[in-house]
């Protein structure tokens, strides 16, 4: 089981975590065209998507997906400024 988590990127990572992570960089806006999902692009809010995300499971794969590929550009562009 310790395996497991080990190499899962998404261990210990809530989707409250991923959601608030990629709106603080991109908004709402900007999500809302990279994951066109309604709840991204009207009235958008934390809690509204996040209640979506939970019942939708095709949704929050988008979304978790989307985190995993933003995660690596991130840690791209660190190890890039690090001289890595």
């Amino acid at each position: 089981m310790n395996d497991q988590q080990h190499n899962d990127p998404l261990h210990g990572v809530t989707l409250e975590m991923m959601l608030t992570q990629l709106v603080e960089h991109h908004g709402w806006g900007k999500l809302g065209q990279i994951i066109s999902i309604r709840c991204f692009n009207n009235d958008p809010s934390i809690k509204s998507s996040l209640q979506f995300l939970r019942k939708t499971p095709w949704a929050r794969t988008k979304v978790e997906e989307f985190y995993l590929k933003y995660r690596r550009n991130v840690s791209k562009k660190t190890k890039h400024n690090l001289g890595v």
